[in-house]
């Protein structure tokens, strides 16, 4: 190796930087190599962003989701939230996959019974099914009264388990539309 080889090379080598330079701690410019130098965030180029919840459990945890051209590029913990201080479980961290995933489902799917293939219905159709189902359980299984005549104004015939991807006040219309309808098995995933 020449002279100017092994020169080259020493003032490369962090350890002289941090002793001969202004960063004697070794926390700044000392420990910066070239390649890091050059490089930028991944949420420098956002066009916008966006603070929201992740929606993955009951804790709340805040979310900076950021945006360029109208993709979701990268959602990150927001050091502003009360609940998490930018913090995030693995689950919200990877919580970008559940809006930009291409596996992911955008058409209503449906399989009849005893069938063996999904097939693709309109969301029209899909919720009138289920509409009709829901009035003709609450229907059949109605109870107004119980034994001795005490009033129950409920039905066993339905039930709701909601789901943590939803967010809270969608939690809460569910809530408040099965309590109305009278179901008493109302329970929610993050809760369990």
């Amino acid at each position: 190796m020449s002279r100017v080889g092994l020169r080259t090379f020493i003032q490369g080598w962090p350890v002289y930087r941090q002793l001969t330079g202004t960063d004697p701690l070794g926390r700044g410019a000392a420990a910066q190599s070239d390649r890091s130098a050059r490089l930028s965030a991944r949420t420098e180029t956002a066009d916008s962003v966006a603070r929201s919840v992740c929606p993955y459990c009951a804790v709340g945890c805040g979310q900076r989701v950021y945006v360029e051209d109208n993709e979701v590029t990268q959602i990150e913990g927001d050091p502003d939230s009360p609940i998490s201080r930018g913090r995030l479980c693995p689950k919200g961290s990877a919580s970008k996959s559940l809006v930009t995933s291409p596996l992911r489902q955008t058409k209503v799917r449906y399989r009849r019974p005893f069938a063996t293939e999904w097939e693709d219905l309109e969301l029209d159709v899909a919720l009138d099914m289920i509409a009709d189902r829901i009035l003709a359980a609450r229907a059949q299984t109605w109870e107004d009264v119980d034994g001795q005549g005490r009033p129950l104004n409920r039905t066993l015939g339905i039930s709701s388990l909601g789901g943590a991807t939803l967010d809270n006040e969608e939690n809460y219309l569910i809530k408040k539309l099965f309590t109305a309808m009278g179901a008493l098995q109302i329970e929610n995933q993050a809760r369990i």
